[in-house]
C-alpha cells in the first residue's frame, strides 16, 4: 500500500498552515496526531518554498526544526526533514531524521554520507522565482529526465533510498500539475519509487473554485487534494505527502482493494 507522509511546517508563513505549529510541543502533538492517523513518515520543515518565499536564514532553520526532530524520534515510524541546506539535513539526520525530503535534488552527497534516504523533487530555479520558469517543451519528458538523471548520480554517490518527486506546483502551470499526473505511469515506470504532494496546491483551488468564483482557500481543498492524493496512489506512486492525514489513509485502504477487484469476474457480497 502506498505510504502516508504527513506534512509538518514548523514555519509562520507556509501557504496552507503558517504559524499552527510554532511552538514545538504544538509541533509535537500533532506530528503524533498524524501518526495516529496513521502516516508512516513524518515530514518536518522549517523553511517555507511556496511560490515567492525567500530563504531562511540556517540558524533560524534549525531553530525551528531540531526540538521537534529530536522529540518526535523514537516516536513516529520514520521521520523526514524538508531542507534545501546541507548543515540542516546533516543535523536533522543527527537528530533522528532518516530521511532528507530535499527540494533542491542537491544533497545526495549530504544523504550518501549520513546513509539517510533521499527525495529529489523537481524545481526549476529557486521558490522565489520558480514560478517565472514555468516553460517547457515537454514537461513530462524534461521532468523525468530531470529526476533521473540526479537519482542515478545518487545510486553511484552510494543513497541507498531514493524517491523521485515531480514537484507538483513548483514552477510549473495548472496544466503542467495536470500533464505530469495524467502521465505519472512515465515517472513510475523508471522503476524508481515516486513520491507525489498535491496537498492543498493552488492549482487545485482555481479548478475547483468558490462559489463566488474565486480560488477555493487552502482549507477547503481537501476533496481536490483526496482526489488526486488517490490518483497518484492507482497510478504507482510509493509515498503520498499531504496536510489532511487520516482521509488519505482512508483513501489509500480503499484503493489497495482497486487491483484485486479489478480482476474480479463478477460483484460479490
Amino acid at each position: 500500500m502506498t505510504r502516508v507522509m504527513g506534512v509538518l511546517n514548523v514555519t509562520p508563513d507556509s501557504f496552507s498552515d503558517g504559524g499552527r505549529w510554532m511552538a514545538p510541543e504544538a509541533a509535537v502533538r500533532h506530528g503524533l496526531q498524524m501518526v495516529a492517523d496513521g502516516a508512516e513518515i513524518i515530514d518536518v520543515g522549517g523553511e517555507s518554498t511556496r511560490p515567492g518565499s525567500r530563504p531562511v536564514p540556517e540558524e533560524e532553520e534549525l531553530r525551528r526544526i531540531l526540538p521537534v526532530v529530536e522529540r518526535l524520534a523514537g516516536q513516529a515510524p520514520e521521520i523526514s526533514v524538508d531542507t534545501r541546506k546541507e548543515a540542516v539535513a546533516r543535523a536533522a539526520v543527527a537528530a533522528g531524521a532518516t530521511i532528507i525530503n530535499d527540494v533542491s535534488a542537491t544533497l545526495w552527497r549530504v544523504a550518501a554520507e549520513t546513509g539517510a534516504g533521499w527525495v529529489a523533487m523537481h524545481m526549476p530555479g529557486d521558490p522565489e522565482s520558480m514560478q517565472q520558469h514555468a516553460h517547457y517543451r515537454d514537461v513530462v519528458g524534461q521532468v523525468v529526465d530531470h529526476l533521473v538523471a540526479r537519482a542515478e548520480a545518487a545510486r553511484a554517490a552510494g543513497v541507498a533510498r531514493i524517491w523521485i518527486d515531480p514537484g507538483i506546483g513548483f514552477g510549473k502551470t495548472a496544466r503542467h500539475n495536470l500533464l505530469l499526473l495524467r502521465h505519472l505511469d512515465v515517472l513510475v515506470g523508471t522503476g524508481w519509487p515516486v513520491l507525489v504532494g498535491t496537498s492543498r496546491k493552488t492549482f487545485l483551488g482555481r479548478l475547483a473554485p468558490s462559489p463566488d468564483g474565486t480560488p477555493a482557500a487552502p482549507s477547503d481543498r481537501l476533496e481536490g487534494t483526496v482526489a488526486t492524493t488517490t490518483w497518484a496512489m492507482v497510478r504507482g506512486a510509493d509515498v503520498v505527502r499531504v496536510h489532511d492525514v487520516a482521509p488519505t489513509v482512508h483513501a489509500a485502504r480503499l484503493g489497495a482493494f482497486l487491483p484485486a477487484a479489478a480482476g474480479a469476474k463478477g460483484p460479490s457480497a
